[in-house]
């Protein structure tokens, strides 16, 4: 039935087509995930209309878009996607919509990817095909990001191409202050090893030299087994991790019978926020917050 819905969804969209005249002279903007959102919008300032796709709260992973989010792409002058197959829906979106001059921005491309998920007890395994698509959690690489989003929008309206920039260069300050402020933070930890919900951390771990010990759902919707729940209650225990960090977008369920299970705490990493969430509704806060909770963690 879902397939069928997502069929009828794409076969009606240019029907539902309709002018974006209205825009006050503003470039439209859709991006997939709420912290595209904000760094588009640090960027652009008010010389953009910015939309997103995924709800806050959903997650990514298995969200397929509804009618009113081909209405969004099929408005937008550029649309903003991470890429590395996250935004699975995408191909087909961007030929729905109907618009030759939709300018696409794959702000993964040419980065390089990570494809081992995570170490679990010690040893490599789980080496994907398909890359990690988490690169925004990594401070660095989200100024990577910034380059490519204000390279596109100079482009395009060269006429404010001092406004664009200058926004940017000081949004890569704050970005890079945040860098500094999680490099001091770390230097302090007790330990550095940990078990989330989903490999999504792997490029922050990288990073500041962190590791991920166990991934409960190693792929989006499977159930973690019963030997998989024990075997990562055992490397909480060898490592004294002492923490399981679940998500907001994910059920706790499982991260709790292993925290208990273990003798760890359940804490929650959140790597999408959102316009409603009180701490989290920029992608410094957002960050800010994840970093919070990891020191109450591991110092």
């Amino acid at each position: 039935m879902k397939k069928v819905f997502s069929i009828i969804i794409f076969a009606l969209l240019p029907l539902l087509i309709v002018s974006d005249a209205a825009s006050a002279g503003k470039i439209n903007v859709v991006v997939s995930i709420y912290p595209l959102r904000d760094i588009v919008k640090q960027i652009g300032g008010d010389k953009l209309n910015v939309d997103f796709i995924v709800p806050a709260g959903a997650s990514p992973h298995t969200f397929e878009p509804v009618p009113s989010d081909m209405i969004k792409i099929s408005r937008a002058r550029v649309l903003v996607i991470i890429g590395a197959g996250f935004e699975f829906w995408a191909d087909k979106a961007i030929r729905s919509a109907g618009r030759k001059d939709l300018k696409v921005i794959v702000l993964s491309k040419g980065m390089a990817l990570i494809h081992d998920e995570y170490s679990e007890g010690g040893a490599k395994s789980h080496r994907h095909e398909v890359a990690d698509p988490h690169i925004w959690l990594d401070p660095l690489l989200t100024i990577e990001m910034v380059n490519k989003i204000k390279s596109v929008l100079v482009e395009m309206d060269g006429k404010n191409r001092a406004y664009y920039e200058e926004r940017a260069e000081a949004f890569k300050r704050d970005l890079n202050a945040l860098h500094l402020r999680i490099v001091e933070s770390v230097r302090h930890f007790r330990t550095r090893e940990y078990v989330t919900f989903h490999p999504a951390w792997n490029y922050f771990s990288k990073r500041y030299g962190l590791k991920v010990i166990g991934v409960i759902e190693e792929s989006p919707g499977k159930e973690a087994s019963p030997r998989h729940i024990a075997r990562i209650v055992e490397y909480i225990r060898k490592s004294g991790a002492g923490v399981v960090f679940a998500e907001p977008q994910f059920s706790p369920k499982t991260a709790r019978v292993i925290a208990k299970e273990a003798g760890a705490k359940v804490l929650f990493l959140d790597p999408l926020g959102g316009p409603d969430i009180r701490g989290r509704e920029t992608y410094i806060s957002l960050m800010e917050y994840n970093l919070m909770t990891i020191e109450e963690a591991m110092r």
